[in-house]
């Protein structure tokens, strides 16, 4: 019972990570139709930014999250305005922006290695262990999951509670209504990946902590598991990516708790499953026929 206790607190810490890591990848392609497989580097870009700050510049752990979001809000408007604009001409959008951010991911790749090697890098411990139920957690672990609600709340008020946010849901919905009801789709576009894109950054610095570390290549497998979170919650519903993220962290917990050997497929299995069963997603429809 206690491993079990332990498994389902574990999944749901992790499960919040998760959720915080798709959210921005959900968003872009909500409103864009992008397929960005270049995500999970961006993820490891703001986690190598965190390490800067703070062997750099000695800057506490958790102030290299807000100190970072403004470079990655810049380098998404920059971002965007090279590439989308061209890809949005492209006769198949999606197909267009996978090749072109497939490159992407590995310009960055090439840059961290450059940069800080091949190695692991890690930070410091946020503290001692915590109790939750009787049971140990990593303090980071606790804190860096704790963090992504807010951050979660954050988006949920600003797609909910901000004209901009409407408009973003507007389009999300139905571009073509949207420009038909005056809603201007490029303001609406480049705010989505700038925030897609700072909130990669974010949860970049966190995946240093719930991960123990990251190397230039770790963004590969975050990029899986941020596209299977996604399409479990339903393309283009960033709000359902929490419910995916809190499905993979579970079943990614109980996994190692049970048959450890097979906790490295269970992203793989879960994106599957949903794919070949409900394409849509738990909560979603259709995105494009075929």
């Amino acid at each position: 019972m206690q491993l079990l206790e332990y498994a389902l607190v574990n999944g749901i810490l992790f499960g919040l990570f998760y959720g915080f890591i798709g959210i921005g990848l959900n968003l872009l392609f909500g409103v864009m139709r992008l397929v960005n497989l270049a995500h999970g580097d961006f993820v490891v870009f703001g986690g190598y930014l965190a390490y800067s700050l703070v062997t750099v510049f000695h800057v506490g752990s958790l102030w290299a999250i807000p100190l970072s979001i403004p470079l990655a809000l810049l380098l998404g408007f920059v971002l965007y305005q090279v590439t989308v604009p061209r890809l949005k001409r492209s006769p198949d959008t999606e197909t267009a922006s996978l090749i072109a951010f497939f490159g992407v991911s590995q310009v960055l790749q090439a840059v961290a290695t450059m940069i800080y090697g091949a190695n692991q890098i890690t930070l410091p411990s946020l503290g001692g262990p915590i109790s939750i139920f009787g049971q140990s957690y990593p303090s980071s672990v606790v804190i860096s999951a704790s963090l992504s609600v807010p951050a979660l709340g954050v988006l949920y008020l600003y797609l909910y509670r901000t004209r901009l946010g409407l408009a973003t849901r507007a389009v999300m919905a139905d571009e073509q209504e949207a420009i038909a009801s005056g809603v201007r789709v490029r303001l609406v576009a480049t705010s989505a990946f700038m925030i897609g894109i700072a909130f990669a950054a974010a949860a970049g610095t966190l995946s240093v902590f719930m991960l123990g570390g990251i190397n230039p290549t770790s963004g590969s497998a975050l990029t899986v598991t941020a596209f299977t979170v996604i399409i479990i919650g339903s393309l283009g519903n960033p709000l359902g990516t929490i419910v995916g993220g809190l499905l993979v962290g579970l079943a990614s917990s109980l996994t190692q708790a049970y048959a450890t050997e097979w906790t490295g497929m269970i992203p793989y299995a879960l994106l599957l499953a949903v794919v070949l069963l409900r394409p849509s997603g738990l909560f979603g429809r259709k995105v494009r026929s075929v």
